[in-house]
């Protein structure tokens, strides 16, 4: 709370009951100003109101989740006094983020101001008050010009969107408004994620303005998800909560220690506390399988140099239970971690384990710069070296000269897997690799990985192979169970791959295209002759055909959403089987095979995979 204010227990709750209105009455103005000209003198203050717009242009790009945010004031003026103070404020920020990065010589720091620099320029801001009539002149009163903002309230972009539309929108930039009544109650945008309360409020206003924030969602914003919401009291409002949770909220809240965990708001030290709980069992566990975190803390080295985490990494990969656990343990840090944001910035040397346990998480995904590791090397040169698209291959080649790759190389290198041409693979330098290596349990994680990776696309590509996920998840499964040593792991991953490449190379042996091939796996049947094989081939060509290119068109955009063309779709489907399927295709195969291709088109237009539409 900023200091001039005053303690808020000697204000009326009558003052909170006539605020909540936006629009007041004549008769509640002149109580307003004969009961609480004093306490209303105190909240407007003008070095008040620039104390808290500085606290909002600091905390609001340095959040953890960068959700959208509203400013909530105790009333329009003020709405629109903040938004002025905070404009300002926000462009001398940029200037001042620019001189500091223009001084770091902290490569990481200056990465991180770039970021908070760039999305501030992004930042757009706008004031949201109720209209009332003569609202010019009142402003005019005070100073202060509502036209240019009522104006944009009532407008509607070239999408046809207005200013609730674009603020529901995560993508917008619309990210911070200025409020006082609006917006409050019966709103829900799931990705406000901070409110900055200073209006005095009670009961069910106070419950239902704090939900704003508690909405769930699954929108990701620079890949962190929304994990809790977060209110900046600049009033004390919270004194209010314990009697509004109990009338409204079916339960009470205590202070301090008898803080009761079921409460809709605790106090942000909790946090840290639950952060530094976190972190103490993950330590515990990382201790019992022999990984002790303290050992890289007390190094001098920096992370990417530092052996020891491929070392730790390579224990915790020993078996999936383990990496699973460790993965639980620094999700749930990570998200404490940037729920603590930006207050943690200036308290990192009391969590320096935090981030040792990410970075060796980074390690574990294979996304970390480790670049004096040899195991890097051999994953670029033996996986890759040859085996990308050819557009590709100069650029890996030349990136392999630099051992120290960055980070987001690294990812890029891992995001290149899914390119790999099977067929180019040397499966047998791969293995003499495998035995040189000194830490086994990565280069079977990295193999691994790859291999679910490229599988996925080759079931993305025909849904006839997902025999082979089971026949991976069995060798997994014999490993976790303790039945398989790691040499013979890996040779069963190995030895899955030559099946892979088997499978990626059936296409072109049948000489059917990858769609032609999937709709031959779908309509061939056991024991069929030489003869009957050809048959279906070709049926799975025409039908093809038919459907894709020849009129009447009938895979055209959303046939799945009518039933009109979804009879169509199955109908062409039936005639042109009939006429093609073998003989032995009895009636009761037959109304399979026609029942299995429709369903297939039409999971796959109802998953919007353009493969069921035809233009």
């Amino acid at each position: 709370m900023p200091q001039v204010l005053l303690q808020n227990d000697d204000i009326d709750d009558d003052l909170a009951e006539i605020v909540s209105d936006e629009n007041l009455s004549a008769e509640n103005q002149d109580r307003l100003e004969r009961e609480f000209a004093n306490e209303i003198g105190v909240l407007k203050r003008d070095s008040r109101l620039e104390s808290i717009a500085k606290d909002i242009v600091f905390h609001f790009p340095r959040r953890g989740y960068l959700g959208k945010g509203m400013v909530i004031t105790i009333d329009k003026f003020t709405a629109v006094k903040m938004y002025d103070k905070v404009k300002r404020l926000w462009e001398e920020e940029k200037r001042e983020l620019q001189k500091q990065i223009n001084a770091s010589q902290d490569q990481d720091e200056k990465a991180e101001l770039k970021r908070i620099l760039e999305w501030m320029r992004k930042t757009d801001m706008a004031v949201i008050v109720s209209e009332e009539a003569g609202e010019e002149e009142k402003f005019e009163k005070e100073g202060l010009d509502i036209r240019p903002h009522r104006k944009r309230m009532k407008q509607v972009d070239e999408n046809g969107q207005e200013m609730e539309d674009k603020f529901k929108n995560p993508k917008d930039p619309l990210q911070l408004v200025f409020v006082c009544s609006m917006w409050l109650t019966g709103f829900d945008a799931p990705t406000v994620s901070t409110l900055y309360l200073d209006n005095p409020m009670k009961d069910h206003t106070l419950m239902q303005t704090i939900a704003r924030a508690n909405r769930v969602t699954d929108v990701q914003i620079f890949g962190k998800p929304k994990k809790n919401g977060l209110v900046v009291d600049y009033y004390n409002v919270f004194r209010n909560l314990k009697k509004a949770f109990a009338s409204y909220g079916g339960g009470s809240i205590g202070t301090g220690e008898d803080q009761d965990e079921n409460s809709p708001a605790r106090d942000i030290e909790q946090l840290f506390i639950l952060l530094k709980d976190a972190i103490a069992e993950c330590d515990e566990y990382c201790k019992r399988i022999n990984v002790d975190l303290h050992q890289i803390k007390q190094s001098k080295e920096t992370f990417s140099k530092l052996s020891l985490f491929e070392e730790y990494a390579d224990i915790i990969l020993a078996n999936d239970e383990q990496k699973k656990q460790f993965i639980v343990y620094d999700n749930t840090i990570d998200a404490l971690y940037e729920a603590c944001k930006p207050e943690i910035v200036g308290r990192r040397n009391e969590f320096p384990l935090a981030a040792i346990i990410h970075y060796l998480r980074q390690v574990i995904d294979g996304k970390a710069d480790r670049g004096n590791l040899d195991s890097a090397k051999r994953r670029i040169s033996q996986l890759l070296d040859e085996s990308i698209i050819a557009q590709e291959e100069k650029e890996v080649k030349e990136d392999t000269k630099d051992l120290h790759l960055a980070a987001e190389k690294r990812e890029y290198f891992i995001k290149a897997w899914k390119q790999i041409d099977l067929s180019k693979l040397d499966v047998d330098k791969l293995k003499e690799e495998y035995k040189q290596a000194p830490y086994k349990n990565i280069e079977i994680a990295d193999l691994r990985a790859f291999i679910q990776d490229k599988l996925q696309m080759m079931m993305d590509r025909n849904v006839t192979r997902r025999s082979f996920a089971e026949k991976l998840q069995e060798i997994i499964d014999r490993y976790n169970s303790g039945n398989s040593t790691n040499e013979n792991y890996f040779d069963d991953l190995m030895a899955f791959v030559e099946k892979m490449k088997e499978e990626e190379l059936r296409a072109t042996r049948e000489r059917l295209t990858e769609e032609e091939l999937e709709l031959f796996d779908l309509l061939k049947k056991e024991k069929l002759t030489k003869d009957e094989e050809q048959k279906v081939k070709l049926a799975a060509k025409n039908l093809l055909k038919r459907l894709k290119e020849e009129r009447p068109k009938v895979l055209i955009n959303d046939w799945h959403k009518d039933t009109q063309t979804k009879l169509q779709v199955q109908a062409v489907i039936k005639e042109l089987l009939d006429k093609e399927l073998p003989v032995s295709y009895d009636r009761a195969i037959y109304a399979t095979k026609c029942d299995a291709v429709f369903d297939h088109f039409y999971i796959m237009a109802t998953s919007g995979d353009q493969r069921a539409f035809v233009a």
